[in-house]
């Protein structure tokens, strides 16, 4: 038996390592080879997965729906019609060295792996990571929006995915599809779409979600999460700091900040907008003092950590956002410059997240929002746990993928498709 995993973007390589590394320690595991769309692949080298075929770069980093046309015309620039014409290639090549009844295509992201697995008349699984109904609505109606032609198309067809998307789920080479979340696979069955409702592995890896944190606990601790993506993290980051340098004052209270950093930060840059605080280690820098201190550490690959330990998140992120508020806690976030967390991009992600996402629009808003958050009563926390709990699932998604990935190898379809 042969699988290849098809993903085009980084949080989609890190959720197709988490269903690999589950698929691989089954008995009788398949081969397991990658290919990612987008990016170089080094997450799956460094977990010792084969890549097939060729991966690189792109200026864009795959955001090129955030600014179409320039993004789009700089990542052609840098090769990528080359480079897509070789992974087609290269796809054809593995299809056709892999027997029908015993080969899989596993593909992580949107219609794109999609859209390789279909060309090449093989077998696919579809695990969808960028969807979900919540864009469009919750469990009772439709979200409000700005405009009345916002998601006119996708309202009128009655599902987040389009209809052409929905085409290839229904498929007889797509033997199973697996949303992120309960509302998603609810709407994806009425289309007669093979949809799994086993969870999200965004969660797999994070930990068992414990017991709440006490308010009451001195210091309050809040994660900052300014994304992962160099160089947008240094705008972000000096963002976050700017809005919380007066924190301790106006919540008259101490304040203990964990800084959820990526290896890839470089020290001097992270330094800059720390120029007026207290260095007391070379990862503790303090601010104020008495009552009204805020202690810094800056944390470097020690996010799964920094986010159990903190009672609520500022953050300008995308997975990691999600990740925090499906352990059940608030976020207070605020647009940067991109390319990512743009303005649109935030907003999307407090319908994606809806009540515990609290969005402000500049830095000087962040300690009023967390005062309001600190002054809400116990079921308006409640509340917030249990919506990350509903719209991230519970742990485990990963292995449930990866069986469930088994079962299919006993049922693909043996003729042409």
């Amino acid at each position: 038996m042969r699988l290849l995993c098809l993903s085009n973007g980084h949080g989609e390589d890190q959720i197709a390592l988490r269903i690999l590394e589950e698929l691989r320690q089954l008995p009788h595991a398949p081969t397991i080879e990658v290919l990612p769309i987008v990016g170089d692949g080094g997450a799956y080298r460094k977990a010792q997965f084969d890549l097939i075929g060729p991966a690189q770069n792109m200026p864009s980093g795959g955001f090129i729906n955030l600014d179409a046309g320039r993004q789009l015309a700089r990542d052609i620039e840098a090769g990528l019609l080359k480079l897509t014409i070789g992974q087609i290639r290269t796809v054809k090549q593995w299809a056709k060295a892999s027997p029908r009844e015993q080969s899989l295509i596993l593909s992580v992201g949107d219609i794109v792996p999609m859209l390789f697995a279909w060309c090449v008349n093989r077998p696919f699984a579809f695990v969808g990571t960028a969807k979900s109904e919540y864009y469009l609505r919750d469990e009772t109606n439709w979200l409000q929006r700005a405009s009345w032609w916002d998601d006119r198309l996708l309202r009128w067809t009655g599902c987040v995915y389009l209809p052409w998307e929905r085409w290839l789920m229904r498929r007889q080479q797509c033997v199973a599809v697996f949303p992120r979340d309960t509302l998603t696979v609810n709407s994806l069955k009425q289309f007669a779409i093979p949809a799994f409702d086993v969870g999200n592995p965004m969660m797999d890896g994070i930990g068992l979600i414990g017991a709440p944190l006490s308010l009451t606990d001195a210091p309050l601790t809040i994660a900052l999460i300014p994304g992962s993506r160099v160089p947008e993290i240094y705008d972000n980051w000096g963002l976050i700091l700017e809005s919380v340098k007066d924190l301790g004052n106006k919540l008259d209270r101490p304040v203990r900040l964990l800084a959820a950093l990526v290896p890839a930060c470089e020290r001097p840059e992270l330094l800059k907008p720390l120029q007026d605080w207290e260095c007391v280690t070379d990862t503790h820098y303090r601010s104020g003092s008495g009552r009204h201190v805020i202690d810094l550490t800056l944390s470097v690959g020690k996010f799964v950590e920094c986010i159990q330990q903190s009672h609520l998140a500022i953050a300008m992120a995308g997975t990691a956002t999600e990740q925090f508020v499906g352990l059940g806690k608030p976020v207070v976030t605020l647009p940067g410059r991109g390319p990512q967390f743009v303005p649109a991009f935030a907003e999307a992600q407090t319908r994606l997240l809806g009540e515990s996402v609290h969005l402000v629009q500049n830095p000087a808003q962040v300690a009023q929002e967390i005062q309001m958050l600190l002054a809400a009563p116990l079921s308006d926390w409640q509340a917030i746990a249990e919506n990350g709990y509903r719209r991230m699932g519970r742990p485990g998604a990963a292995k449930r993928i990866a069986n469930c990935l088994m079962q299919q190898f006993d049922h693909l379809p043996l003729e042409e498709m």
